[in-house]
């Protein structure tokens, strides 16, 4: 058995929600290894993202967005409103603050703002999977005709660079 890894970075936007159809990236490391049978794990290490599985819909808005990722964010919004102060949610509290301000982190500016993301951090739990797995088989994933892999940012306050690594193994 042989097992590879593959990191991919992905740039944000911020004002909404980020959106990131993957298939691309994924087909070709598990083509680049040459593995025929495996099983492929894919996974993100930001507690304000998702990964999923779901059908390209073709129609987008004028950001981009297909459709059903709007859809998305719309039942989303009336379940878990998008933070826009202090106090709208119980967190932050003023321990994660301090310790927020406390950082010494590019990637997390020691700014009370940037800890207005409760919304994302709700929205990933309930969204659920930071990852997924994929069977492999005859060096192609078991995921239908239709089927994509998104990766999606919940956190809407900055641009960020974003991580998923790829974890193949099989022979």
């Amino acid at each position: 058995m042989n097992i590879y890894h593959h990191a991919i970075k992905i740039e944000t936007v911020s004002g909404r929600h980020s959106y990131h159809d993957i298939t691309n990236e994924l087909n070709q490391f598990i083509a680049q290894s040459n593995i025929q049978n495996g099983q492929l794990t894919i996974a993100t290490t930001h507690t304000t993202c998702s990964l999923f599985f779901d059908e390209c819909m073709h129609d987008t808005n004028f950001f981009g967005d297909e459709y059903l990722h709007v859809d998305i964010n719309n039942v989303l919004e009336q379940i878990v409103p998008k933070m826009t102060s202090e106090n709208q949610y119980n967190s932050p509290g003023p321990k994660h603050i301090e310790f927020g301000l406390s950082l010494n982190d590019p990637n997390y500016p020691a700014e009370k703002w940037v800890m207005l993301n409760t919304d994302a951090h709700i929205k990933s739990s309930l969204f659920g999977s930071f990852s997924l797995v994929l069977i492999i088989k005859n060096g192609k994933p078991l995921m239908g005709e239709l089927g994509r892999i998104y990766f999606v940012d919940w956190d809407s306050l900055r641009e960020r660079t974003r991580n998923v690594n790829f974890m193949l193994m099989g022979c």
